[in-house]
């Protein structure tokens, strides 16, 4: 057999004979089974004669780059990768997709909501709208009369629930997880799902669909002068009472471009005008809502049916689930953090979590769905690998349901924990179950940072670093490292302390740091939740 690569090049042996297999598929030179090509083929290595075909570059998808950066990579590209750009690619799920089907649903047209990526805001609705005014004429929807799929759910045929056809699900408890004294409401929420069919995995999330305060809608009612028994169509294409309509189909929170136009058009006050043209021009306030807009605008003459043209839908919002089916039957558990705060002399409140913490009672419904994890975010089919697991706050939830999972299938592999809040007497959440874990020894290591008990705030990835060496050791034994939470600053901190610990534990360069990163999100060792 001809040997291309010298001994003494720096390959092991299954890379020298990829490389000799290669070669001589490209001098045509025929080996025999037992060659080089078959040796590479037995060990799983491509081959010249045996290509593979290399997965799509998506050089745009990273959560650090600005819009104008992301949409320049994209230059050139057909338009559901432009449309991917745009998109804020945590791949949260928010949306019901991941970013690249989302773009992909879009661009077919089988997708006609292009406010559905929270994350992205305003700047990622406005250039989905502007590449699509772009496209023009060529999105066209292609179901082809077929039935489309959502969420990977075939809707023709028997009915399966869905985002687009949600559980009616009754509440079996939403208990506090904060001692008194603290300046935070968590919720562990149990929902049920007796005779439902449904079925989930560790890391999938549930989406629910939430309803509006009424006395949010009442106030809009009045600020419109509206009748709230007056029947309009819903952003969804059905009649209702235009009360009923914005309590369960209208997004209240984020007033669109549609709303801001109308009111500049029929507000007589020119410094109302003026105001909602700068907020046309740079966007809303953060928890600036469409009631804010409505007092800026003044006296104005708008319908009850203009108005609701105006308002993008009320989508579902999503939750990491917190519960293994293995350890709680036919329910399915939360961790919801409830947003309440007061701005302008208004008190402005979460529309999901709020409805969960005091909105909905035990036993009434609510109209949920399974979003099945992305990305390798469940617990590691290799019963042996360790687990590192970060989730400050609400971030713990998934991290309940692998440690459920774990030991209902008592694994051996090792468990560490990093959890952080405000205070450790206040904001412990599920700390007896914890505690548990680590005596029975599911959970192997838990470090905890309390960020308000002390001089110096301590968060989690200072305790990362903290246990470097061990930490590094746990990677070289193949742990897998998931994070849970925040996008905006939590997930890029653990990230950066990551890198350190790679860099400095292993002796490598921040661009081999990088490429060691890079390996393991392709091997799905480190995956991410945020939001």
């Amino acid at each position: 057999m001809s040997s291309y690569i010298p001994e003494t090049a720096p390959f092991n042996e299954q890379q020298r004979a990829w490389l000799n297999g290669f070669f001589a598929g490209l001098t045509g030179i025929q080996e025999s089974a037992g060659g080089s090509v078959a040796t590479a083929m037995a060990a799983g290595l491509p081959s010249a004669e045996a290509p593979v075909e290399e997965e799509e570059d998506f050089p745009w998808h990273d959560d650090s780059l600005p819009i104008v950066d992301r949409m320049e990579l994209a230059e050139g590209k057909p338009l559901d990768r432009k449309l991917m750009a745009a998109m804020a690619q945590l791949d949260c799920g928010s949306c019901g997709y991941i970013c690249q089907t989302y773009s992909e649903a879009i661009a077919s047209g089988e997708e006609p909501n292009v406010s559905l990526c929270s994350p992205g805001g305003k700047e990622t609705k406005q250039m989905i709208k502007k590449l699509l005014a772009e496209a023009g004429d060529s999105v066209k929807a292609s179901t082809n009369g077929n039935g489309s799929a959502t969420n990977g759910v075939a809707t023709n045929g028997a009915a399966a629930w869905s985002r687009k056809n949600p559980y009616s699900a009754n509440l079996i408890e939403s208990r506090p997880l904060n001692q008194e004294g603290s300046a935070k409401d968590t919720r562990h929420v149990a929902i049920d799902l007796v005779g439902s069919g449904i079925k989930y995995e560790v890391g999938d999330a549930l989406g629910i669909y939430p309803t509006n305060c009424s006395d949010l809608c009442t106030q809009i009612i009045d600020r419109l002068a509206a009748d709230s028994h007056v029947k309009v169509a819903t952003p969804q294409g059905n009649t209702k009472p235009l009360l009923e309509a914005l309590q369960e189909d209208c997004c209240l929170k984020d007033p669109s471009d549609e709303l801001l136009e109308l009111l500049v058009g029929r507000t007589p006050n020119a410094d109302a005008q003026a105001t909602l043209n700068h907020l046309l021009a740079e966007g809303v306030p953060e928890g600036f809502d469409v009631l804010d807009v409505l007092e800026v605008a003044g006296e104005s003459t708008i319908t009850a049916t203009e108005f609701i043209e105006c308002l993008d839908p009320l989508n579902p919002r999503l939750y990491s689930i917190a519960s293994s089916m293995k350890a709680v039957g036919d329910q399915v558990h939360l961790t919801v953090g409830k947003v309440i705060y007061e701005r302008e002399g208004r008190v402005r409140k979460g529309v999901a979590s709020t409805m969960l913490a005091d909105r909905v009672g035990t036993g009434e419904s609510m109209r949920v769905f399974v979003q099945p994890n992305h990305g390798g975010f469940t617990v590691p089919a290799d019963e042996n690998a360790p687990m590192i697991m970060v989730g400050p706050g609400t971030g713990i939830a998934p991290f309940v349901a692998f440690l459920q999972e774990r030991a209902a299938r008592q694994s051996p592999g090792d468990n560490w924990l990093f959890f952080g809040d405000q205070h450790e007497a206040y904001d412990f959440l599920y700390e007896s179950e914890l505690t548990d874990y680590v005596h029975s020894g599911v959970l192997s290591r838990l470090d905890t940072a309390f960020s308000r008990d002390g001089d110096t705030k301590v968060y989690v990835q200072d305790r990362m670093r903290e246990n470097a060496a061990e930490l590094w050791a746990w990677l070289n034994r193949g742990a897998h490292f998931y994070v849970c939470g925040d996008a905006t600053r939590m997930a890029a901190d653990v990230e950066r302390a990551l890198l350190h610990i790679i860099t400095q534990e292993g002796g490598m360069t921040e661009d081999e740091g990088k490429a060691y990163l890079k390996t393991m999100t392709s091997e799905k060792r480190y995956v991410r939740d945020v939001y």
